[in-house]
């Protein structure tokens, strides 16, 4: 299984945002990142089945921009397991409930993706940027023991 970690794009900040958590949105300058991100990933042809995003609003509109661009909208859902908090034993518990899947794209947090991926890759420090992508492949999702393929800074695709 490919499984793609694709954290949330630049959202408005937590200072200048007077609703409630959740619903802080992306920002003009987030959106236009991710659809840049969007079209690296597409023409990389992933293969993704199935696009999982965190309940949070910057997370379900990321998982729709990027998802725009790789012609994958019909695949997006909503999965609470991403909230805030996702760890190792949330992540065995998805990938239980997508085994047969082939390519997987998870859209989420820091530092719970970092984490997460770490635990997976046997150790080592990741961190994904905001609209950043990390690739794991894991040959046997049962066992969560992978190998990290590639990580996008998303400043990369940018002047």
């Amino acid at each position: 299984m490919k499984l793609y970690f694709l954290r949330h794009g630049i959202a408005v900040a937590r200072e200048e945002w007077t609703g409630d958590e959740a619903s802080r949105p992306l920002t003009d300058k987030g959106r236009r990142r991710l659809e840049d991100v969007g079209e690296f990933l597409a023409g990389r042809k992933l293969g993704v089945e199935r696009v999982l995003t965190s309940p949070l609003v910057r997370c379900t509109q990321t998982a729709e921009v990027v998802a725009q661009r790789m012609k994958a909208v019909d695949r997006v859902a909503v999965d609470e397991r991403l909230a805030p908090g996702f760890g190792p034993g949330m992540l065995a518990r998805l990938l239980r409930s997508h085994a047969e899947t082939g390519a997987l794209m998870l859209v989420g947090h820091e530092p719970d993706f970092s984490l997460t991926i770490g635990h997976v890759i046997g150790g080592g420090r990741v961190v994904c940027d905001k609209g950043g992508v990390a690739c794991v492949h894991l040959p046997n999702p049962r066992e969560m023991e992978g190998e990290l393929e590639w990580l996008l800074a998303p400043g990369l695709l940018h002047d």
